[in-house]
């Protein structure tokens, strides 16, 4: 057997080794989450995290869920129609700068961009001191705009991006049949747009999923997101591991669904948007 056929049989089996070592290190925390959760609290001990429980419970699950549900609902109600606003208003502003250029769209283009480097910090107290003055400070309609404005940028480049892989001559020929802006974007770019929106949705719901800053900041008791709820499940003697384990996979759930169902059209909206542009 020559050597290049000895290492063509070697390489596939050192690959495969790599890639299990790889899926073990990246589950070992998802096993330290999970077998805290079920401790009882007299087990839930930083120096046990790697064994599994004695005693197997949901008493952290269920005291982790009750004070965790608000939360979720909030975040619930904060993170669907924010991903959805933003990639509507995402959707059109991509499809004319990229289909329907007019004079100074670049520059438009470019004032876009510099929104996307603009720190949370920096605009805390006047974004606070505009909803207090708009009479929406405090709960969830104005922490959704903030996040919809935060994200327009972003969602604006990506399906820009996106739109410019479009041929032209698909929007020209709806233009001698007589289409104009919207019938064309509505029949010929949204049907194509699966992937892009797919990729906005994703980045928005898990943007919006796991602020904190944000909701600390614009929203009250009564509006947070359960990330806030999440920092604030803690003990005021002893701190309470396995509730903190069992609300942790509680919030990380529904940003894995949301994953596990748009995931297929993640990297095929990024690759599209990376073509061009």
């Amino acid at each position: 057997m020559t050597a290049v056929a000895r290492r063509a049989r070697v390489l596939p089996g050192v690959r495969f080794a790599l890639l299990i070592a790889f899926v073990l290190v990246f589950l070992v925390p998802v096993y330290v989450l999970l077998a805290t959760s079920f401790k009882p609290l007299t087990e839930a001990d930083p120096g046990q995290a790697w064994n599994l429980p004695r005693t197997w419970t949901f008493e952290a699950w269920r005291v982790a869920w009750e004070k965790l549900a608000p939360g979720l609902l909030n975040s619930v109600l904060i993170a669907v129609p924010g991903a959805l606003i933003s990639a509507a208003l995402g959707s059109m502003n991509g499809y004319v700068l990229s289909k329907w250029r007019f004079p100074g769209a670049d520059v438009v283009f470019t004032l876009f961009l510099f929104g996307m480097f603009i720190p949370y910090q920096g605009v805390m107290i006047p974004l606070v001191q505009l909803m207090t003055t708009l009479d929406i400070y405090g709960g969830l309609p104005g922490l959704i705009l903030a996040h919809v404005v935060y994200g327009i940028p972003i969602c604006t480049l990506i399906f820009r991006n996106y739109y410019v892989t479009i041929p032209d001559e698909l929007i020209e020929a709806s233009r001698v049949d007589g289409a104009g802006m919207l019938r064309a974007y509505r029949s010929v770019v949204l049907p194509v747009s699966g992937p892009a929106f797919a990729v906005v949705v994703i980045w928005q719901f898990t943007s919006l999923w796991n602020d904190f800053l944000f909701a600390v900041f614009l929203t009250g008791p009564q509006s947070w997101p359960a990330t806030v709820l999440l920092n604030n499940i803690a003990g005021a003697q002893a701190t309470p591991y396995s509730q903190q384990m069992a609300a942790a996979i509680l919030a990380s759930i529904p940003t894995m669904v949301v994953y596990v169902l748009l995931g297929r059209f993640f990297m095929r909206g990024l690759m599209a948007g990376a073509l061009k542009g």
